[in-house]
Order: structure tokens, then sequence, then C-alpha cells
């Protein structure tokens, strides 16, 4: 190759091709294995190396890199270890720089830490050794190319006819809802099939850390993604900086992927100002955890009294939506809850909807969700008309 100006990918083919070509009249090869061979050159050169293989494969959720040695994909809710590896800690350097270039971020012995994202929309962290002692660590969590429906949720039995029905009136009347879960409960899938419950003629301001969200048919999107500070002089943007510029964009609605920090603060404050039927989702164990979390990074952001604090969280976010993961491997919606003010200082959760286990039936856990309790506050359903 010719390493003084830039390669096509197509004339990379046709040089790898020429190679075999002449090997080929030396040592027996098979069509097939000449063009497998091919691949696995080209892939080394051009594209992620061994793990192209998995993350082409459409079934595989999630590939986890634990070194040169230890390579981890999940696939249909287990995980398997993968028989390849990389041939040195280099090869797995050079597949990392690959990734963070095509998405204009940076990882380096100043900054070993990096979110970032594929081509395909797969979400990307990357540690760095020593930070990472074992060797490099790479997690990549792979979305569906196509976004998952609240109809495929029906089917995979995450959540029911009635339930659907009832978060499509709630997101259509304009109630901020915060969608909250463990790791792996799917909140970001269920957080892009409710958003497509928007009314298409709203403008709708997106903000993620990397933009993993995949809303269709909304003419009026401006989709929002964070920056690192990558060279100096080059100011870092953050959520926070995202969600105060997108105030002065008139969104209807802001949809923040994710609180993780002081960001939190400003969310619910969008929530409180105006931007009815905004979404954003967190980590927690359960609704309950998502409050007191929700108190714990708004303290992150700006020294409050908790009762100032809490009084936000019960004007801005209307409902909860809190996502599981059964042991069975199946993700369901778990419950749905109502803020109902303040009660003796404390946030008052009111329950309208529980998933409750029935039986276990082959290897699978069955259930239904049960209705607890009537909608308390409606009046965004009548300023609605609905």
């Amino acid at each position: 190759m010719d390493v003084s100006r830039a390669t096509e990918d197509d004339e990379v083919r046709e040089l790898i091709q020429d190679v075999l070509d002449e090997a080929g009249q030396e040592c027996t090869m098979t069509l097939s294995q000449r063009q497998q061979l091919s691949k696995e050159v080209f892939d080394s050169l051009r594209r992620l190396d061994i793990l192209q293989d998995l993350v082409d494969d459409p079934t595989v959720t999630e590939i986890m890199v634990n070194g040169t040695r230890h390579i981890f994909y999940e696939k249909n809710g287990h995980l398997y270890e993968w028989e390849k590896h990389f041939t040195s800690e280099e090869k797995l350097q050079d597949v990392v720089q690959r990734i963070v270039a095509n998405s204009n971020r940076m990882v380096n012995e100043l900054h070993p830490i990096a979110d970032t994202r594929l081509e395909n929309g797969s979400r990307v962290n990357i540690v760095l050794n020593p930070i990472s002692i074992d060797g490099t660590a790479v997690s990549i969590r792979r979305f569906p190319e196509h976004p998952v429906t609240m109809r495929q949720l029906i089917e995979w039995q995450s959540i029911s006819e009635e339930l659907t029905e009832f978060l499509k009136t709630l997101v259509i009347a304009g109630y901020n809802i915060f969608v909250s879960g463990g790791t792996g409960s799917g909140k970001t899938t269920f957080l892009n099939a409710l958003s497509a419950f928007i009314p298409a003629e709203e403008r709708i301001v997106t903000i993620e850390d990397s933009a993993e969200l995949q809303i269709r048919d909304v003419p009026n999107l401006v989709r929002l993604e964070t920056r690192e500070a990558l060279v100096e002089g080059a100011k870092e943007i953050g959520i926070r900086d995202l969600i105060k510029s997108a105030l002065r964009m008139r969104p209807n609605r802001i949809i923040v992927g994710e609180c993780r920090g002081a960001e939190a603060l400003d969310v619910l404050q969008a929530m409180n100002t105006g931007h009815n039927g905004s979404l954003s989702t967190g980590h927690a164990n359960s609704a309950q955890d998502m409050i007191r979390r929700l108190e714990t990074m708004v303290l992150m952001g700006m020294e409050l009294p908790m009762s100032a604090i809490r009084g936000q969280i019960t004007s801005g976010v209307d409902v909860m939506v809190h996502l599981g993961r059964l042991r069975d491997k199946s993700r369901k919606l778990l419950s749905i809850v109502e803020l109902d003010g303040i009660r003796d200082g404390e946030v008052k959760l009111h329950e309208l909807y529980r998933f409750e286990e029935q039986e276990e039936k082959d290897g699978r856990i069955l259930g239904n969700w049960k209705k607890t309790g009537e909608l308390l506050h409606q009046e965004k359903l009548r300023a609605a008309g609905l």
C-alpha cells in the first residue's frame, strides 16, 4: 500500500486480491477460504479486526473486550466467550483509535476513558490500560438497526396493550415522564418507543452523551450530542450546556437520553418551565430509588434545601415508569407510578400499575400487569381534550 496518500476501500480490496492471486499459484486454497482470508485482512486494515464479525451479527447485543485474550458477547440473553483474540495489545489499540476517530473523540494516556459510538449507532465505552489493569477494556452495546416499537415490546411481553394505550395518552397529553431501571433493562429502547407517540407536528430537541435515540417520522427534530475537549483551548460541551442551549431553540419537548449527574437540575427546570411532555431516563433499582438519586444528582449541581429539591421533582416529573430485567433475562415494565406531591417532607408516590409474577414455566417467568390505582392528576388530560 502507498501510505503517502489516502487509499480507498475498493483499492485496498483489489490489493488484497492481487496478493491472494499470487499466493494462490503456490498453495491450494478453496474459493471460500480465499474469500474468508480476504475479509479478515480487510477487517484488520480498515474495520474492527476480529470484532467485525460480532458487530455485523444482528443477534449479538453486547460485546465485551477484556484485554487482548478474553472477548465475550451476549446473544439471546446469554453470555459466550469468543474463540478469537487480538494478536497483540498494539492491534487492539489500533482498533480503539479507529473507533474514536470515526466519531471525533479522543482516547490516550491523558484521557484514558472515552464514550463514543460506531457507525451503526452502537454505544462504545473504552478504558485504556493501565486504568484497566488487565488490558484495554472495550464495551459495545448494540442497538437494533430499526427502532423497537411498542408493538414489538407487546409481542415480546415486555408490556401490555392496556399499558401501551395508557402511556400513549399520557405522552400525547404532555405528561413529563421519567424512565428508570437497572443496567440492561432497556431504558433507551423504551424511551425510543415512547417517543413515537409524540405528535409529528411538535418540535423536539434530543440531548445525549452519545447519540443513541432513533426517533423517526418527526420532521422538526434537533439532535444534540456532547463534545469532549479534544485539543487545548477547545471547550468541553456537556449535557448542562446543551440543555441551556436547547431552551433557546423553542422546543415543544426536550428528551434527555440519561441523567447521570448535575444535569438533573437542568432537566427538572426545563420540565418546570413549560416544556410539557419532556422525557428522560436514569439508573435506579426502583421508582423510589430514582427519586433518591434525583435528589442526590441535583445536589451535585447546586446546594439547595431538600424541601426545594423535592418541590422541583414533584412539580417537574408527572409519572415514573420503572423497567427491570428478570432472572429469565426478559425485560419488562415493572411499575408505573404517579408523583403526588409531598407528604411529611417526602415525595409521595401513587402506584398505577404493577407487574405481578404468577409462575415460571419452561424457564420463562409468566405474569400479568395489575392496575393498582387511578390517575389522580388529570389536568393535562383535560387540557388536551383526552
